[in-house]
This record gives C-alpha cells, structure tokens and sequence, in this order.
C-alpha cells in the first residue's frame, strides 16, 4: 500500500513537471497578447477561441503526455496496484482538464474531447509499457 501511494504522489509529480514544460513552450512558441491579465478568464477564453489549432493541440499534447508520464512513473513505483495507481494519476489529470474547460470559456469541443478521453488511455498504456520493463535485474547488473 505505501508504495502504491508513493507511486501515485511521484506519478501526480511527473504529470504536473510534463504538463507545465509542454504548457510552457506552447506559451513560448504561442505567446498570449501583450497585457493580458491571467486572473481574467473572460480574456483567457477570448484568447482560446481564437488561439490556432497548433497551440491547441499542444494544450491537448500537455495534458496527455502529462498523464502517459505520470502513469508511467505510478506504475513503475506502486507493486501491488500499478494499474490503478496509473488511472488515479490519470483522473486526476482528467479533473484537472474538466475545471479548465469549466473555468475558462472558449475550449473548442475537439479540445475537451480529447482531453477528458485521452489520459486515462494512454496512463494505462504508460503502465503496460513500464509493467513489460520489470524484469527484476536491478540497474546495476
């Protein structure tokens, strides 16, 4: 059990570490206009609407790379309930995409679809592939 809640807090770690980097250079390579005021998500929402399809896909990429590399870190740490400590990850992440879309008008519908339906497919993909790399021989051999 304290491994399983190990894994789950270092995979909640990773997917927040992955979401911000890939959020962060879709700001980078995306810029918001000069003035905006984050705390205003009427402005946030008027920026999404019109945000191109390039930077959106990159909000989708963050969330679901976000959740396969936290899936992946959970699983690779929980050793009774990898599986499920991968999906915890993930529903996490998908709550996380819920309130923005709820708290910031302007997501395009392709955007919430996919960011509520990928994650928890691709966290339990991330723990398949982490479960095939156990192989018991510890790093050092």
């Amino acid at each position: 059990m304290g491994r399983t809640i190990l894994g789950i807090l270092a995979g909640l770690v990773a997917m927040w570490l992955v979401t911000w980097s890939i959020e962060y250079a879709g700001h980078a390579l995306y810029p918001p206009p000069p003035g905006l005021d984050p705390r205003d998500t009427a402005q946030l929402g008027a920026i999404l609407a019109a945000a191109p399809t390039a930077a959106l896909a990159m909000l989708v990429a963050a969330w679901s790379l976000g959740a396969f590399a936290g899936g992946f870190v959970a699983s690779r740490i929980a050793t009774r309930h990898p599986r499920a400590a991968a999906v915890i990850v993930a529903l996490v992440t998908v709550l996380g995409v819920v309130a923005m879309i709820f708290l910031v008008p302007g997501h395009p519908t392709w955007v919430a679809a996919l960011g509520v339906s990928l994650p928890i497919p691709l966290a339990l993909l991330a723990a398949r592939l982490a479960g095939s790399n156990k192989s018991g021989v510890s790093a050092g051999s």
